[in-house]
């Protein structure tokens, strides 16, 4: 994975678990699911090689401010994240498709076909699939929200059972 130099990482404790984040100096890079302990939490995201979030960093008030928002979001307030996302080593397609999903609406879902259709590329709808694929900011931008024909669970990187989860939670019906 191509990626900018400097990043720094953290763990962010959630109510659902510990949740992996990566940070660069122009926002958040890459973030992980919620997983029981910090191992897994760390071993969820693709960038290993960054570096441990050091008190004075920009980013560091971009955690706390993701942790707040993680921790309302788990609690099943509908928010808005309001941390500055890297869209750098992005296709100018996967740039256009994530944000996109980034602005789908707390509680709603939209097909592949809406997504491809909504970034004026309807025949793309298996592309819009693999643009999801590589997202690497999940929770803060949406993809679970992102689901297949006749609202049929497909794909996502958390599992079936973590976009089942998010959308129980999102919908306000317990689990």
């Amino acid at each position: 994975m191509v990626k900018p130099s400097g990043l720094y990482r953290n763990v962010i404790s959630t109510g659902w678990g510990l949740v992996a984040a990566v940070w660069s100096d122009t926002g958040l890079w890459e973030l992980g699911f919620p997983r029981p302990d910090e191992r897994l939490a760390a071993n969820d995201i693709r960038t290993q090689d960054a570096m441990r979030l050091e008190d004075g960093h920009k980013a560091r008030l971009w955690s706390e401010q993701l942790a707040g928002d993680l921790k309302l979001y788990f609690q099943g307030f509908q928010i808005s994240f309001s941390v500055p996302v890297d869209w750098r080593f992005y296709s100018l397609f996967q740039t256009a498709v994530l944000r996109y999903t980034a602005d789908i609406p707390y509680g709603t879902t939209v097909s592949y076909q809406a997504v491809a259709q909504a970034i004026d590329r309807p025949r793309a709808v298996r592309a819009v699939g693999g643009a999801l694929h590589n997202n690497r900011t999940p929770l803060v931008v949406p993809c679970h929200r992102v689901v297949g024909a006749n609202g049929r669970l497909t794909g996502f990187g958390g599992g079936i059972d973590m976009k089942q989860a998010l959308l129980l939670l999102e919908s306000g019906d317990s689990l």
